[in-house]
């Protein structure tokens, strides 16, 4: 598709009237439940320049969640913060790169990844059809806190400057990085999302043929009448409708020949970022990496080095 074409794409995506209503009651929900964090040293994981630590803590529907936070032992706290968000089928990654570079950095493993899934599994393929046809019950509900309270539970460590958090992640990972944007607006210095997932899940689900989204074309050929109960209950999730909010610093890398998250659905989420200092890099012969091999990594570790004072 020429480039023009995918510069004006117009998401199908309706916001609800009470989607904000929703989210907040949500919220609500995650607050009356506390956090519980517990944090255990991981000294065969350390290094001389990093310092590693196992966390747990309570999410929503009280289901513990997993994360590794790792700590800089050079200079002294308190560090800026940075938190990890993963993509859809990866496993966190532990973050002792980024934390020899002076960040005090905390990689989350939402729901259903392999340390935090004792109680909601549903499997890769699985997470995005997860009671797709429930918006109080649909998967994505607790695993979208669970990256929120990631964000609350690195605000509060003793180490980490509450003053300077940036967020980073790809692919699904991309698609928390705006969601917890948006969500904690007033608190995120800085944020960076390559090739972001789950934005106009249901055109996405028509432009591509590929995993994960179609797993909603599969799921909608065993049950076509549930069509309209589907765009319904993912007006709720869809991370178009919450990045009205994001108020910070941010850039978003896209791969223009991307085939898991359509590059159309990426111009159209960065066009409703609330912010006013955004930047689109779109990367032209890019796939899903969104340029991260070609360059975009620097420009990323640039950015948040800018916004954080490193």
């Amino acid at each position: 598709m020429a480039g023009s074409k995918l510069e004006t794409f117009i998401s199908s995506v309706q916001k609800p009237a009470d989607f904000d209503d929703f989210w907040l009651e949500t919220l609500k929900d995650v607050d009356k439940v506390g956090s519980n964090v517990r944090m255990t040293s991981a000294p065969m994981r350390s290094t001389d320049e990093v310092d590693v630590f196992e966390v747990h803590y309570d999410s929503y529907g009280r289901l513990s969640i997993a994360g590794w936070f790792c700590r800089p032992r050079k200079g002294q706290g308190p560090y800026p913060g940075l938190l990890l968000v993963p993509g859809y089928v990866s496993e966190p990654e532990l973050p002792k790169a980024w934390a020899s570079q002076g960040y005090a950095t905390f990689s989350v493993a939402p729901r259903g990844k392999l340390r935090s899934n004792s109680k909601f599994n549903p499997g890769y393929p699985g997470l995005l059809t997860h009671n797709i046809d429930d918006r109080d019950t649909y998967g994505y509900r607790g695993f979208y806190m669970d990256a929120v309270r990631a964000f609350d539970v690195l605000r509060e460590f003793d180490d980490v400057d509450s003053d300077r958090i940036g967020v980073y992640g790809g692919s699904q990972g991309g698609a928390l990085t705006l969601l917890v944007s948006a969500l904690r607006s007033n608190r995120v210095t800085v944020a960076a999302a390559q090739a972001p997932y789950l934005c106009s899940m249901m055109d996405a689900a028509a432009l591509t043929r590929s995993y994960p989204y179609e797993e909603i074309n599969d799921y909608l050929r065993i049950y076509p009448e549930r069509e309209a109960i589907v765009r319904d209950v993912l007006s709720y999730y869809d991370i178009q409708n919450f990045v009205s909010g994001i108020t910070c610093p941010i850039i978003v890398g896209i791969g223009l020949k991307d085939d898991v998250c359509p590059p159309q659905t990426g111009f159209a989420v960065f066009e409703a970022i609330g912010s006013t200092d955004k930047r689109l890099f779109p990367h032209q012969d890019c796939g899903h990496d969104a340029g991260i091999w070609i360059g975009h990594a620097a420009v990323v570790q640039d950015f948040l080095k800018l916004h954080l004072q490193l």
